[in-house]
């Protein structure tokens, strides 16, 4: 389109003005370029040679910045304003609006409030247009500030002012005003307007107010998708499965929203089969809503949580189906995915796939922790470097990670000087998380006396995973006097959990003294709590199969255990000696080797030799710490079989290969 405006045309009328304006601010290929702006100062500079009678009042500017408002041409309505401003024309409350709602779209809050604050007379088109302006750009405090004075001025609330206001709530947690907009609402007649009523009931969800939510959400006439969306969101995030279901079994008008409300929330309440499965029916559906990105980055989790290679892989063929791989957010997913099911190489390329300018934080955080969990401390090093000369400011997060691949790796002295770096250098505080990874670095180095001191030196109350660093390194290097104390820290600040009662009537039981091994049992069932059981699963075909120690309910059982007795023969063969101190119950030696073939992970690893074919992989998930005699096992039944063993425990991965593991002993 070519905008021909010249100062000769003989009929130059105020409708042929702002058609001229229009035009040029609709016209995309214009839109933040030098010709709109040329454009509309030509059609500006026309009106210093019309007749009096023929000049533009101000209300044929208004259409004009409406146009402008959302376009981000900051520049022309810069411009604009200022022809206005030298013609002498000053805003009305009508005009005001506009200008108000251009510069906050633009995200020029000052500019807003300035002529917000130039206008002598308000009405709710000017409070509505600064407010959704610092409510969008989140200052919500602001937002509620304007409110009051919006009631001060006694200027009525309407169906624009409330959903901004009530999203301010939200993000406040200021549940009393929420609740007194409500009121507002009811005496105004706008609780059952669609918008007023589905913000209502967002505001709800996310003050943690579910049930009124849900008592709003029964009784509203009219319903939208964003009001079912809100609801089962807010029962997802409290945990209330079966609610969520239930509604959006009802939803007959799902959007991509609702389905992706599910699968983020099944994935967050650790129910990832569930998530994957309605991934699937999502993708088989035949409707518009077919998962995006955002859908995507929600059930990578899951898979990463199950160590669901297989499925893994199949959402990725999905992702290059459809486009999504240019995306940074998804190929950081697809990155932690793949290094939590421990295919480190495949995590690698999806970090390098992502181009430079969109290498964030998170993604560099990604593969930082990725190195760190597969014991790789020196790679976990070299990435952090090479964040840092990419200009890239580490966080809390980062440093978190860095710190675990040192302790994991051994690296103590580089573990010790990137700490001191973190607040000398990058001005991050140390947190609770970073002290425990140090504990743990000193503690897996057999420097037990320095981690207690460093815990008694520390600026901040040590908390549980403190101690419980400590008492995880008094285990392994069987200090039963600094367990102790660190026990007794436990046991006070979180006596609910089981797993310090164990570890400490462990380490009772290796040395004997089974009266402290009865006394502390004898607690735990006082207080009603219970060992969490050791869990191992792997994925075979695309299914989980999950183990727990002494497991017979297995359709595969008979084989599995014929299996099991069959292999200590094989592998003791090969140089394999049973470490019956992993057996914590005071009977023969030849039970405790009997317990130690049912242990879980041999299960699942067993299962894994039967139903694959030879050369193929196998990757098991422990819930707990592997235990060292399944260690030594695991290491022999890779040499015997000829097979890769990727193990990922409560702590780490370990890669079995030709009788050796990745972690070198050290764990």
């Amino acid at each position: 389109m070519q905008f021909q405006v010249g100062r000769h045309h003989s009929k130059f009328s105020i409708s042929r003005f702002q058609n001229l304006l229009l035009d040029a601010a609709r016209e995309p290929k214009l839109r933040n370029t030098k010709i709109m702006e040329k454009t509309l100062l030509n059609c500006m500079g026309l009106v210093s040679d019309l007749k009096e009678d023929q000049v533009p009042d101000s209300l044929a500017y208004a259409p004009v910045f409406q146009i402008l408002t959302g376009t981000n041409a900051l520049k022309p309505g810069q411009q604009l304003h200022a022809h206005l401003t030298l013609r002498g024309l000053y805003p009305d409350a009508y005009l005001g609006a506009k200008i108000i709602a251009m510069y906050a779209s633009c995200g020029d809050l000052q500019s807003a409030q300035r002529v917000f604050d130039n206008i002598s007379i308000h009405n709710s088109l000017t409070f509505n247009a600064l407010i959704r302006g610092y409510s969008q750009y989140g200052y919500p405090h602001t937002t509620l500030q304007l409110l009051h004075q919006m009631h001060g001025q006694n200027t009525p609330l309407d169906n624009f002012t409330f959903p901004f206001a009530l999203k301010a709530c939200s993000e406040l947690s200021a549940i009393w005003t929420g609740k007194c907009l409500h009121s507002r609402s009811l005496q105004t007649g706008l609780e059952f307007d669609i918008y007023v009523g589905t913000s209502l009931v967002d505001m709800y969800v996310k003050c943690g107010e579910i049930s009124y939510a849900r008592r709003l959400f029964d009784v509203m006439p009219i319903r939208d998708v964003s009001s079912w969306n809100a609801l089962i969101g807010g029962y997802m995030k409290h945990g209330e499965i079966s609610m969520a279901e239930e509604l959006f079994g009802r939803n007959s008008n799902k959007n991509i929203i609702s389905w992706t409300a599910m699968i983020s929330g099944y994935t967050q309440n650790g129910l990832g089969n569930k998530a994957l499965a309605l991934f699937d029916e999502m993708v088989k559906v035949d409707s518009e809503a077919k998962p995006n990105w955002v859908t995507v980055v929600s059930v990578l989790p899951a898979c990463a949580h199950f160590s669901a290679l297989e499925q893994g892989v199949r959402i990725h063929n999905y992702v290059k189906s459809v486009g999504f791989d240019k995306n940074s957010l998804v190929q950081t997913a697809l990155a932690a995915m793949y290094a939590k099911c421990g295919s480190l190489s495949d995590a690698r390329r999806c970090f390098d796939q992502i181009r430079e300018i969109d290498k964030g934080v998170i993604a560099w955080n990604t593969m930082i922790t990725a190195y760190a969990s597969h014991g790789r401390g020196q790679e976990a090093i070299k990435t952090f470097e090479n964040m840092v000369r990419a200009r890239l400011r580490p966080d809390e997060f980062t440093f978190t990670a860095l710190l675990s691949g040192c302790s994991h790796s051994g690296l103590v002295d580089q573990g010790l000087w990137y700490f001191e770096q973190m607040t000398s250098t990058h001005n991050v505080k140390p947190r609770m998380e970073h002290y425990a990874c140090v504990v743990d670095l000193l503690g897996r180095a057999g420097r037990l006396v320095d981690a207690k001191q460093l815990i008694e030196g520390m600026e901040i109350h040590p908390g549980p995973s403190i101690w419980g660093a400590l008492l995880s390194a008094c285990k392994t290097h069987k200090n039963l006097e600094i367990a102790e104390i660190a026990a007794r820290q436990l046991f006070v600040s979180e006596p609910e959990n089981s797993g310090n009662y164990v570890l400490l009537s462990n380490m009772y039981a290796e040395v004997g003294k089974w009266d402290e091994v009865n006394k502390l049992r004898a607690l735990l069932k006082d207080q009603g709590l219970k060992k969490n059981p050791g869990c191992s699963w792997t994925e075979i075909n695309g299914k989980s199969h999950v183990f727990y120690g002494g497991d017979m309910s297995h359709p595969q059982a008979r084989e599995i255990y014929m299996l099991l007795d069959d292999l200590p023969k094989k592998i003791k063969e090969a140089g394999y000696i049973p470490d019956t101190s992993f057996v914590l119950h005071d009977v023969s030696e030849e039970e405790k080797e009997y317990y130690l073939n049912a242990h879980s992970e041999k299960l699942a690893i067993a299962f894994g030799l039967l139903n694959t074919s030879p050369g193929t992989v196998l990757r098991v998930t422990k819930n707990l710490r592997i235990c060292g005699d399944c260690h030594t096992a695991t290491k022999f039944i890779s040499r015997i079989y000829a097979r890769e063993i990727i193990v990922r425990d409560l702590n780490r991965f370990h890669h079995f290969k030709d009788g050796f593991c990745s972690c070198g002993d050290y764990w």
